[in-house]
């Protein structure tokens, strides 16, 4: 009785993990929608016309990529603006 109760646990852990693995994925969706939706705000908020062109041309991410660029090289560069 011991070796089928072990068998049945052996066999059922791997479902029981996907079925919780795939319950927190529809837990953690909204999450991620939500900061998606706060890093286009503040993109919005700062982009200069070419980087906003870019995105709706392009889309979301190579736009952002382009913004975060155009940071990185005004943090760099001495007496320029940030």
């Amino acid at each position: 009785m011991g070796d089928v109760t072990l068998l049945a646990v052996a066999l059922l852990m791997p479902v029981l993990l996907l079925v919780l693995m795939l319950m927190m994925e529809r837990v953690e969706r909204p999450l991620r929608v939500d900061s998606v939706s706060e890093q286009l705000e503040s993109f919005l908020d700062s982009a200069r016309p070419d980087e906003v062109e870019t995105y709706v041309s392009e889309g979301f991410a190579p736009a952002l990529e382009r913004y975060w660029r155009r940071r990185r090289l005004s943090s760099l560069l001495p007496g320029r603006p940030r």
